[in-house]
């Protein structure tokens, strides 16, 4: 990932995507660089338009999530439903939990130190 990140370091700040300047910037990160995957890296991003690509990937998970339609909503609803449920229980049981603390009678580690 350091390689990917490098490179998109390199093109938000304007400078060209090459084996020298990779290197650089995974140098000055710390990293043992491997000069095979610079030069694969550099070789990939050859004919990449990084900024479209960034648009594209970015868009592509809101346009995947409405694709799922009423099928996802009432999923969801489902979920939500279950979660409520799940938290109303626990509700009860630190309720039920609070009601045996105060009856304790002397028990427990709190009585220990006071």
């Amino acid at each position: 990932m350091e390689y990917v990140y490098a490179a998109l370091i390199l093109n938000e700040t304007g400078e060209e995507i090459n084996e020298d300047n990779v290197t650089g910037v995974l140098e000055a990160a710390g990293v043992d660089v491997e000069e095979s995957r610079v030069k694969a890296l550099v070789a990939a991003l050859e004919d990449v338009d990084i900024e479209e690509a960034i648009e594209t990937a970015a868009a592509a998970p809101a346009a995947g999530a409405s694709a799922g339609g009423a099928a996802d909503a009432d999923a969801a609803a489902e979920a939500d439903d279950d979660d409520e449920d799940e938290a109303d229980e626990a509700d009860a049981a630190d309720e039920a939990d609070d009601d045996e603390d105060e009856g304790d009678g002397g028990e427990g580690l709190g009585e220990l130190f006071g």
